[in-house]
């Protein structure tokens, strides 16, 4: 059955276009995501869409008493609290007893007090209650607006989860390439007043957009853009992108057939190597606290050359703490950190360094360096500006008129035209459109040096880095071989159900978790071992890397080929053995 339907839609904000004669529709249970550049139009059209907004002209028709849940960018809040915003005048024997309310309350707000003010809780945690109470509801047409700011990397995976579960039909706009893939099954692509229309997630997407050029001739340096490195990605990444998109496949693949890995990890390497030296920064017994909680226990660990690690954590556990540390902004409670000589770092936070407002962004990265190389190529301070979405007379525009998004790809744009070789990222991926993102990833895939990323976006975790470490809580940082999926099941068996929300009260009742098994003395050596076994299977990794290429350039030797994987067979071996040191020591580190 037929839910909305546009027709002939249009609408402008003065010279600005956004919607030219659009005419689409929304059937029942579908599940469509929404893509595009920031200012696009993407919000305004579902805004139309759901009848908040009206066209200049065309129709919006609604399906006869249909009930849309509508989650906004920004809510406001009245002054209540979280019980009554989020279940409204319900009774309690009511919403307990219904399952998907009761898995809401558990999912989004978990351990919190249904008594709390609602001007008790910060932004995120606001945007935690918006969310929950339009999920408790009951809706034919569920449109959301970036649902997933404000929650990590757990909340985005649970949010995913109860949508896949749930008969409504979804419209949402998000640039988590991954809640995309996980959730929808339709794509619409908004830009220069049209929308396009694509069967399936965001890998589908790609690669029918890639398909549409081909078909339609495009050049030869058209075709050998952004796309096909982000197809190549694709077809190497995860089983949970290889969605079957309604086309042919194989067409699409010839555009990535001599497409080279992302990175080469051994060369890059040994380039940062040469360029860092062998200490970058090295942390021996680390401790950090905030008042009545313990973030860093006498924690040691080493960010090597070439490293690219990826942290994650629950909100409050300490990642931004850390990322200070490395960065030297703040120094620990107790133990060292020692920085390399050559070590040349540059620190996004998650705040924006605020800038002149009446300067302009061409100006702003002219101050750091007129030219920049990126692999082989020498690049303008104004072609940067074009490759992260300043064009034209938008390099000229007062920083001050610029939206949130936009200054925070300024600022991380002066950063990487510092060229450091240390980058520190907390949360880069604020604000910033899918398009941003991509040319964001291809610039880090060929960058040399050492990387530590905070990040919520999975997608985009998984595209740079090369190892995943979690701070779980207990003081210490855990290599996760699996990545995030290993993380996700981790913290699953840590905290078991999850408990609806509870009365102050009820809350200070609960019995305390029961202390570890283990000593913390016991628990440090055994994360120092883990942390001495990572390293050696790091080591492992690029050597076999390397017996890889010396074993192809060798096929015609066959005693140096015989030689070559005796050494082989040797060094995995040795991964097996310290895949199991490094299983039995998590097992102490996580009592």
């Amino acid at each position: 059955m037929n839910l909305v339907n546009l027709q002939d839609v249009s609408l402008a904000y003065g010279p600005l276009v956004l919607l030219d004669k659009v005419s689409l529709g929304v059937d029942e249970g579908e599940r469509i995501g929404v893509v595009g550049r920031n200012g696009g139009g993407k919000s305004t059209l579902i805004s139309v869409l759901s009848g908040i907004t009206e066209p200049d002209s065309g129709r919006v028709v609604h399906n006869r008493g249909l009930r849309v849940g509508f989650l906004h960018q920004r809510d406001t809040f009245p002054d209540t609290t979280v019980g009554s915003f989020v279940l409204g005048d319900r009774a309690e024997h009511e919403w307990a007893g219904d399952a998907r309310i009761r898995d809401v309350l558990r999912g989004l707000l978990g351990g919190w007090a249904l008594d709390t003010p609602m001007s008790a809780l910060s932004g995120g945690e606001r945007r935690r209650t918006g969310l929950a109470r339009l999920l408790v509801g009951d809706h034919d047409l569920i449109v959301l607006d970036e649902p997933t700011n404000h929650l990590d990397i757990e909340g985005i995976a649970w949010l995913a989860e109860h949508l896949r579960g749930r008969p409504e039909a979804l419209v949402v706009v998000t640039h988590d390439r991954w809640f995309l893939d996980a959730v929808t099954t339709r794509t619409w692509e908004v830009g220069r007043g049209t929308v396009e229309r694509y069967e399936g997630g965001y890998a589908a997407y790609v690669l029918a957009k890639a398909e549409r050029e081909r078909q339609a001739a495009v050049s030869e340096e058209r075709r050998q853009n952004l796309m096909r490195k982000e197809l190549a990605w694709l077809r190497r990444g995860a089983p949970a992108r290889t969605s079957k998109p309604k086309f042919r496949i194989e067409a699409a693949n010839q555009l990535i057939a001599d497409e080279p890995p992302p990175r080469d990890t051994v060369e890059l390497v040994r380039f940062a190597s040469s360029r860092l030296g062998k200490t970058v920064i090295d942390l021996k017994n680390v401790s950090a606290t905030v008042p009545g909680r313990v973030l860093l226990d006498e924690l040691t660990w080493q960010l090597g050359p070439g490293d690219r690690i990826g942290l994650v954590g629950v909100n409050g556990a300490g990642k931004s703490t850390l990322l200070r540390i490395l960065a030297g902004e703040r120094a620990p409670d107790s133990g060292s950190v020692r920085t390399g000589r050559t070590v040349k770092l540059a620190h996004l936070s998650q705040n924006v360094v605020e800038l002149d407002p009446e300067s302009r962004p061409l100006q702003a990265v002219m101050d750091v360096r007129e030219h920049v190389t990126i692999g082989k190529r020498d690049y303008s301070a104004s072609q940067m500006l074009e490759r992260f979405g300043f064009r034209g007379e938008r390099q000229w525009t007062p920083i001050g008129d610029l939206s949130g998004g936009e200054r925070r790809r300024l600022q991380l744009l002066r950063l990487l035209m510092d060229e450091p070789n240390v980058l520190l990222l907390d949360e880069p991926t604020n604000d910033l459109d899918i398009e941003t993102l991509t040319e964001l990833e291809d610039l880090l895939d060929g960058w040399p040096g050492s990387l530590v990323l905070v990040s919520h976006d999975r997608y985009f975790l998984e595209r740079i880095t090369d190892r995943v470490l979690a701070l779980m809580g207990d003081g210490g940082l855990a290599f996760l071989p699996g990545g995030v999926d290993e993380y996700l099941r981790r913290r699953a068996d840590t905290m078991g159900e999850a408990t609806v929300p509870q009365s102050s009260s009820e809350a200070e009742e609960a019995p305390r978790a029961e202390r570890p098994a283990v000593s913390a003395a016991e628990r440090r050596a055994a994360q120092k071992e883990m942390q001495r076994v990572e390293r050696r299977m790091d080591r492992i990794g690029r050597r076999e890397a390397e017996l890889h290429e010396l074993m192809a350039a060798a096929a015609d030797d066959y005693a140096r080929l015989a030689e070559l994987d005796a050494e082989a067979r040797a060094l995995a071996a040795e991964r097996e053995e310290l895949e199991e040191v490094w299983l039995e020591q998590a097992e102490v580190a996580g009592d």
